[in-house]
């Protein structure tokens, strides 16, 4: 199974979903390692769910803004990829030869602070992953800047994707892949998770 363009699931909770992801060919699952997180995978229930798993990446993903906090995280998980939200921490992280995705929250930045971001992060980032933590317009300026941004930086787009939209804005903005979430297994048919599964078969191969 082949998709149209590079897909990381964040928040992944358990086995079913990890499997159904990595069998329709996603790229990278996320995993919360933050025990405050309500989406939390505990090591030793990450450990099975990453032995089911096949042909994806594994990211840890953390709001940690410890240092030695984080080193004690990847010591523990070992994921293949590294995702944090604090980018004064990226110059620091790249020592452990990890990939590293750095989640931006876009409801936190105007367009210009997005641009500085950018400009100050990029180079310390293999993925810039752009998230919003609540409902989030994708309007035409934001466009604008973010068709300017992707040519130049590996965007992970995590806002503003569905099953209708996502072959137009492949189309229209030059990211590297889009980001969608995982959800909770004890929510069975959730709208975020059937969602999930649209936009998937959407892009999948012919």
């Amino acid at each position: 199974m082949a998709l149209k363009t590079l897909v990381k699931i964040s928040n992944v909770t358990n086995l079913s979903d990890a499997r159904y992801c990595a069998g329709m060919g996603v790229d990278m699952l996320g995993f919360s390692m933050d025990a405050d997180s309500p989406d939390y995978v505990e090591p030793k229930k990450f450990n099975e769910i990453r032995g089911w798993v096949a042909g994806v990446q594994i990211v840890g993903e953390t709001s940690a803004t410890d240092p030695e906090e984080i080193e004690q995280l990847l010591n523990t998980y070992n994921p293949d990829l590294l995702q944090v939200n604090e980018p004064a921490l990226l110059s620091y992280l790249s020592t452990f030869g990890k990939s590293i995705i750095l989640q931006v929250d876009l409801l936190q930045l105007t367009l210009d602070q997005l641009d500085t971001l950018f400009q100050m992060s990029a180079a310390g980032a293999d993925y810039i992953l752009l998230e919003s933590h609540s409902p989030f317009h994708l309007d035409d300026e934001l466009k604008t800047t973010l068709q300017r941004l992707a040519s130049r930086y590996p965007i992970l787009l995590g806002i503003g994707v569905s099953a209708g939209n996502v072959h137009e804005l492949l189309t229209d903005l030059p990211v590297q892949g889009i980001a969608l979430s995982g959800g909770d297994e004890e929510r069975p048919g959730s709208k975020e998770f059937g969602e999930l599964m649209d936009i998937l078969e959407a892009i999948e191969e012919e």
